[in-house]
């Protein structure tokens, strides 16, 4: 709703912060509204920016308090609408996994574009209001309580407009946010990448909208700090020996009448013995292996089942359904799998069949297996394979931890890295990358070779 009764008032100090902030006031509709700024020359000119507005007879809107021209025009987006259109224009394509990396992240940066208004709600609640009733298109028609739909008001009323960017205090501020934790205090830099890239390219599809003219992240960049460590901790991997002994402890956890961990252990080699990833376990089936009486066999790993929740999946199930990580859709990967690992999926599938659908793992009720359900088995079986001092370090501290020391132990054995990486389903860069530092057993054989190269007897 727009309105001509608009009333400018004088700069006022608000001095109950540290450092006392200039508020330009103004009222619209009998509505009063209000906007902070660190200094009065900043201040004066936002406020010199309404008074113009009213000069021309612009329409002020009832719900933000500005007029179109600081909007960006009759059409102009807050950064909540922005969000909101983004989702939906997303939503369809992207994976269970996109879907739940996308709400988080402008679920901080939609709060972080905000005008100074009474009544702001914790970030707390701000963050439940937006990942669970206002973005996801799929729960939006919710039930509100009066404390939701508080939030929901406010966050209409104080989302700023796409055109307060052009302040590069408003840009600094998203950039502060996203780098921010809801206690305030510093996130990692791997959440502060994501969250960025998702906001990024939120605010393209807003140049593309013609609603910016640039987009406003390309001004700042934030301090950097330490390089994210993206290699593998060499302390979470473990050695052959310890390998076996934690997949033979699977099948003792549950007991033999409730076998939860016997149909598990198969599920566990494949991450050790095959290098999957946990959802690309979860998706085998068996049309997928090849499992001779002896020798070597193969398994196709074309689909993946990673958990991300039932809000974020189509299917409303806990469990996505995709094609490969990083892969184009109907791409897969053939893997060779030793003995040992041909050996327990022949066990496993004469012990236990398939679920309806094929796959190979499944929960006692054919269900796909839940995340908690094999860490439960996991942290149990750590407890009775490790010594009482390894238990409480990092050692094979998650499951994904199996699937380290696979790729460690083939790049030991002196498999060449673009064959490990294709098995792996990595490039070479990246496996090369991640994995620097579970190279080991090399380095006296390498410096023998230097030693030849430059004509010096081997000691």
């Amino acid at each position: 709703m727009k309105s001509y009764k608009v009333s400018v008032w004088q700069l006022s100090v608000n001095r109950t912060t540290k450092k006392p902030t200039y508020v330009a006031r103004w009222k619209v509709e009998g509505q009063t509204f209000g906007e902070s700024h660190k200094t009065k020359t900043l201040a004066d000119r936002f406020r010199a920016k309404l008074l113009r507005a009213a000069e021309r007879g612009e329409p002020f809107d009832t719900v933000t308090g500005l007029p179109d021209s600081l909007r960006g025009g009759k059409a102009a987006l807050s950064m909540l609408e922005l969000a909101v259109q983004y989702v939906d224009h997303r939503w369809p394509d992207a994976s269970a996994k996109q879907r739940d990396s996308m709400t988080d992240s402008l679920a901080v940066a939609v709060p972080a574009l905000t005008r100074v208004l009474r009544g702001r709600p914790e970030p707390p609640l701000l963050r439940q209001v937006l990942r669970s009733y206002v973005l996801p298109p799929t729960r939006r028609e919710r039930e509100r309580s009066d404390e939701i739909a508080a939030g929901v008001r406010w966050l209409e009323r104080a989302s700023l407009p796409l055109a307060e960017l052009g302040e590069i205090d408003h840009v600094h501020a998203l950039v502060d946010g996203l780098s921010r934790k809801l206690d305030g205090k510093p996130a990692a830099n791997q959440t502060y990448r994501r969250r960025r890239a998702v906001t990024y390219n939120a605010l393209e599809y807003a140049v593309e909208m013609e609603q910016l003219t640039a987009n406003p992240l390309d001004k700042v960049r934030r301090k950097r700090g330490q390089r994210p460590v993206q290699e593998v901790d060499n302390r979470v991997v473990v050695n052959p020996r310890q390998a076996r002994e934690l997949l033979t402890a699977v099948t003792y956890v549950g007991g033999w009448e409730r076998a939860s961990g016997r149909r598990l252990r198969a599920f566990f080699g494949c991450l050790y013995y095959a290098a999957t990833r946990p959802g690309e376990a979860l998706g085998l089936r068996e049309s997928d292996c090849f499992l001779p009486d002896s020798g070597w066999g193969r398994i196709t790993v074309e689909e993946t089942r990673p958990s991300v929740g039932r809000t974020w999946t189509d299917t409303g199930e806990a469990h996505d359904r995709r094609g490969l990580k990083q892969r184009s859709p109907g791409e897969v990967r053939i893997v060779p799998i030793p003995p040992p690992l041909v050996s327990m999926l022949r066990d496993h599938l004469s012990d236990f069949g398939t679920a309806e659908d094929g796959r190979i793992f499944a929960s006692e009720r054919g269900n796909v297996v839940a995340s908690s359900s094999y860490y439960r088995v996991w942290t149990r079986a750590r407890e009775l394979a490790l010594m009482p001092d390894q238990v409480s370090t990092v050692l094979a501290a998650k499951p994904y931890d199996l699937r380290h020391a696979c790729v460690s132990q083939w790049l030991n054995s002196g498999v060449p890295a673009p064959e490990v990486a294709r098995r792996a389903g990595h490039s070479v860069e990246v496996l090369l990358e991640i994995y620097a530092k579970c190279v080991d057993g090399q380095e006296a054989e390498m410096n023998e070779r230097i030693m030849k190269g430059l004509g010096l007897p081997t000691p």
